[in-house]
This record gives C-alpha cells, sequence and structure tokens, in this order.
C-alpha cells in the first residue's frame, strides 16, 4: 500500500473507527450542547475542524522547532493550550464578523472550542503517536470530520425527536443520552474496518 493509502487509512481510521467523540469519549459538552440544530452543528464542526488543523500544524512546528531543541519538553501542554486559545479567538472573530447568526447561535459554545478537550487531545496524539507535518493535517481532518458526522447525526435525531411524542420522562437530555449511547454502538461496529 502506498503513501496515499497509508493516508486514506488514517483518515478513515480517525473519523469512523476511532471516533472523537463515540470511542475516545472527548468534546462531549460541545457535543451535547451544539446539536439541537443541523445548521449550528455543521458550523461548529467546521469551526472545530479549522481550530483543530490549524492547532496541529502550529504545534507540530512549536514542538518540533522551539521545544526539543531548547530542551522545553515540559511547556508542551501549557503551549498547545496557548496555541489553541488564540486560534479560536481568530475563528469567534472572524465568524462574528462573517456571519452573525451562526455567531448568535452557537453562543457560549464557540468560546468553549478553547476548552474543547478534543482539539487538545489532538495536538497531544499527534505528537504521541509521532506522525509528521502531512499525517497531523489528515488526522487532525479525520478528526474532526468525525466529529461533525457525530454533531449531524445526532443534530438530525434530535430535530426528529422534536416532533416525536415521547414520554415526559425521557424528554429533554435523558433521550438525548440514550441516543448518543445508541449512536456510539453503532459506531462501534466500524472497529471490524480496523482488521
Amino acid at each position: 500500500m502506498g503513501y496515499i493509502g497509508k493516508l486514506f487509512l488514517l483518515f478513515l481510521s480517525a473519523s469512523l473507527i476511532n471516533n472523537i467523540v463515540f470511542m475516545r469519549f472527548l468534546a462531549l459538552c460541545p457535543f451535547v450542547g451544539m446539536s439541537s440544530f443541523l445548521e449550528t452543528s455543521i458550523g461548529m464542526g467546521v469551526a472545530v475542524a479549522f481550530v483543530m488543523t490549524m492547532a496541529s500544524v502550529v504545534t507540530f512546528f512549536i514542538y518540533y522547532y522551539i521545544l526539543i531543541p531548547f530542551n522545553l519538553i515540559f511547556l508542551k501542554t501549557i503551549s498547545f493550550i496557548l496555541v489553541i486559545a488564540v486560534l479560536v479567538q481568530l475563528v469567534e472573530m472572524f465568524i462574528k464578523k462573517t456571519s452573525p447568526s451562526l455567531y448568535k447561535a452557537m453562543g457560549i459554545y464557540l468560546p468553549l472550542i478553547t476548552t474543547n478537550c478534543a482539539i487538545l487531545g489532538v495536538t497531544l496524539l499527534n505528537i504521541n503517536y509521532q506522525h509528521n507535518l502531512i499525517e497531523s493535517i489528515i488526522y487532525s481532518l479525520g478528526v474532526s470530520f468525525g466529529f461533525t458526522i457525530a454533531l449531524a447525526l445526532l443534530a438530525t435525531i434530535r430535530e426528529r425527536l422534536s416532533f416525536s411524542d415521547i414520554p415526559k420522562f425521557w424528554q429533554g437530555y435523558p433521550i438525548v443520552f440514550i441516543t448518543a449511547g445508541l449512536l456510539a454502538l453503532i459506531f462501534l461496529g466500524f472497529q471490524g474496518l480496523a482488521h
């Protein structure tokens, strides 16, 4: 298998087989909070994809060209968090300027991308897996694609559930968590692709 095939498998593995939400249980706060409507879910997925990919690129250079040469590896986590915070501020300003309605719909969840553990997790996993720059980008795109798929699936189901006759004690978050659990079981079926 060539290098392009390995990159495709890396993308497929990151998005489906090892889905960041359903298999690693990261980014659950925006997953539940931003999955009420499909439009806001897609917007959040795109914002996370941009921040995650850019954070992976920037942290790759910081780690290999600053932290390692100057023996400052112990600053890895804090420097990665600072990079993510700066990128989120840039995304927030861009969305506020270009799409005020999306900015208003995302509300508090947009600044919470800064504390989205999936973004920090991906930057650290890229280092731990010793991905080169291209592999880091592909892995980040795969993870963010899987995150967007998870958001869109739950948003679509939640929109349908809003028209369903659900018993009072299942309404709201109980049915959301049951649905998320069922989606996780479905994604568990992708584990067979790894063999």
